[in-house]
Formats: structure tokens, C-alpha cells, sequence
């Protein structure tokens, strides 16, 4: 058989696990599209038949790619275009890379993306695709037992994660709703997402750039946000769903949120530079 198609069957055969590899350590779409490229270029530059596990080394090869993409995304992070964020899969002629999203689930994206290069690395492929850790230990370059801590790590992050998909999206609503009717001056709407004993609290720092130390009741706190967090975006902190600002690179106040049910129990503002260093934190659109 011509060497050239004996490549590109055998590449072909492993697309859909190089995609599914690629999408679980990037979460973006162009991103995969990339990987997986460059993966078939340095397929063909070699002797894919001195190869004795042509998928092992194909799933190597991708891993690899994508930890280098991702530690460059990394150190990016400053950068005034901020930190990524997970792209949704587009739906492929065959619907294959929607099904592969939904496979992953978007909470679980968002989670990943908290994690370091090398811990995402250890847990997307011993997790997800039951690659030994003898053989990831080379690509983080790590020892064995070094990855399995990695992976172990990583885990512990995600089982702590937020709730299931749809719980996520709907928490994520009601944020998205609360910062929109701040913005707004929206008092009404502030009204309709918050609890009416809902009560909000600042830590000494936040007071000291003007806020009370607590605020109880529906009215009393849609009064306080009404006309602001013109800067607040939603974020996952440590893992859970809050509100955080960041101007010009730098995280200044943290909003963590209690909801219970349909609206926002409670709310604590925390701008002390010590703790916000502690917070492990991703911006989300």
C-alpha cells in the first residue's frame, strides 16, 4: 500500500480519540482543530511503521500539543484579551462534535479549565481515556508517582466541582440576571432574583472602599446594587459560582453568593489583597 494513504487511513481510524483528547484538555473547538493538525503533520514526518501502537503514540503525540498550547495559554493570562474561557462544540456535518460536548458536559469544561497543564493532562488521559501513568508520566515529566498525584489532585478538583450541567446553567442564569439588573439600575428586576431575608456582608477591606459591613433584606441590598458591578463578571472561585472584578489584571473584589432555589440568599464581599491571593479564579462570559 502507498505509504502516504497507509498514514492517512491509519490517522483517520484515530481522529474521532485525538478530537475527543483534544476537546477534553482545550475546550475550544479551533483550538482541536489545531491540535489534531499538527498531530497528522509530525504523523507524517514519521516511520509510523516502526511504531508498534500506532493509537498510543497518536494519543501521546496530541497530548503533548495540547500541554504546550495550554501552558502558552497560561502564560497569556495577563494579557488584556483575559482568560479563556470554554467554547461550546459546533455541530459537525454528522453532529459528531456536539455529541462530544455534550459528552464532557460545560460545567465540566469550566472546571478543567481551573486546572493546571500538567494536572489536567494526568486526569484527562488515566480518567478519561485510561492511559497508564507510566505512560504520561514522560509528557508532564513527571515520575510515575508524580503523575498519579497530578491526576489525584485534579480529581479531588473536580468531584468538589458545581452541581450537574443544568443545575450549573440555571445558577449561572441567576447570576447573569442579578449582574444585568445591577447594571441596569434595574430595581425591580434586582428584587426578583433575591431573597427576601437575603443578607450581604463585607469584609473589612470592602468596607474600607466604601461598603457597609451588613445589609439585610431584599430592599435594602437591591438598593445598594442597584446602578453597579458595572466591572463584575461572573467566576468560578475555588471552583464555585461567584461574581468577581478585575481591572486591568488584577483581582479586586470577590463576591461570593449563596442561592437557595430560585434566587440569591446571601451575598459576602471580600476585597482583603491577602485572601483574594489565596483564590484560585476564572472568569467566565
Amino acid at each position: 500500500m502507498d505509504e502516504k494513504k497507509f498514514l492517512a487511513e491509519q490517522f483517520e481510524a484515530n481522529r474521532a480519540r485525538l478530537r475527543a483528547v483534544a476537546y477534553r484538555m482545550l475546550g475550544s473547538t479551533s483550538e482541536v482543530d489545531d491540535a489534531v493538525q499538527e498531530t497528522w503533520l509530525r504523523l507524517s514526518r514519521s516511520d509510523a511503521h516502526a511504531v508498534e501502537n500506532l493509537g498510543g503514540w497518536l494519543t501521546t503525540v496530541v497530548a503533548r500539543i495540547c500541554l504546550d498550547m495550554l501552558r502558552t495559554r497560561k502564560s497569556r493570562r495577563e494579557e488584556p484579551m483575559g482568560p479563556h474561557v470554554p467554547e461550546p462544540a459546533v455541530d459537525d456535518a454528522h453532529g459528531r462534535d456536539a455529541e462530544m460536548a455534550d459528552s464532557v458536559g460545560a460545567a465540566l469544561l469550566v472546571v478543567l479549565e481551573t486546572l493546571a497543564p500538567a494536572e489536567r493532562l494526568a486526569f484527562v488521559l488515566h480518567d478519561m481515556f485510561a492511559v497508564p501513568f507510566e505512560e504520561i508520566a514522560p509528557i508532564v515529566g513527571r515520575t510515575p508517582t508524580a503523575a498519579r498525584q497530578l491526576a489525584s489532585r485534579a480529581r479531588r478538583r473536580v468531584q468538589g466541582s458545581p452541581p450537574p450541567d443544568t443545575d450549573f446553567d440555571r445558577q449561572k442564569s441567576i447570576v447573569d440576571a442579578f449582574l444585568k439588573a445591577s447594571r441596569e439600575g434595574d430595581f425591580e428586576g434586582l428584587l426578583a432574583v433575591l431573597d427576601p431575608d437575603v443578607v450581604f456582608r463585607a469584609d473589612a477591606a470592602a468596607q474600607r472602599l466604601g461598603s457597609l459591613g451588613e445589609i439585610r433584606g431584599a430592599t435594602a441590598v437591591a438598593e445598594t446594587f442597584k446602578g453597579r458591578a458595572q466591572a463584575a463578571k461572573p467566576a468560578l472561585v475555588d471552583g464555585t459560582l461567584a461574581v468577581a472584578v478585575n481591572i486591568g489584571g488584577q483581582l479586586r473584589i470577590v463576591l461570593h453568593l449563596t442561592l437557595s432555589g430560585e434566587r440569591i440568599s446571601a451575598l459576602e464581599a471580600v476585597a482583603d489583597a491577602e485572601r483574594l491571593s489565596s483564590f484560585d479564579v476564572t472568569m467566565l462570559p
